[in-house]
């Protein structure tokens, strides 16, 4: 399947937070792999695609960001300063 070959999976946790994210990322390529050859799932493909895209984007902004950033919230964001 294109869209699961296609994923950028890196394994590098500098964080538990990165941690958490990158396990999210392996879950969700798992289940795209699995319904890959289902029919009509074409749409719930796109929308674990976009559902591991953002957690990507989280990814990149922990790496960038470091310790201003945590996950641990229910309200994250990047710390001030």
């Amino acid at each position: 399947m294109e869209l699961v070959e296609s994923l950028p999976m890196r394994y590098e946790p500098g964080s538990p937070d990165c941690r958490l994210v990158i396990e999210a990322k392996q879950s969700l390529e798992d289940v795209l792999r699995l319904i890959a050859d289902l029919p009509h799932t074409d749409h719930m493909r796109r929308q674990l695609l976009s559902v591991y895209n953002q957690l990507e984007g989280m990814h990149e902004l922990k790496r960038n960001r470091g310790a201003t950033v945590s996950f641990r919230s229910a309200g994250w964001s990047s710390a001030p300063g």
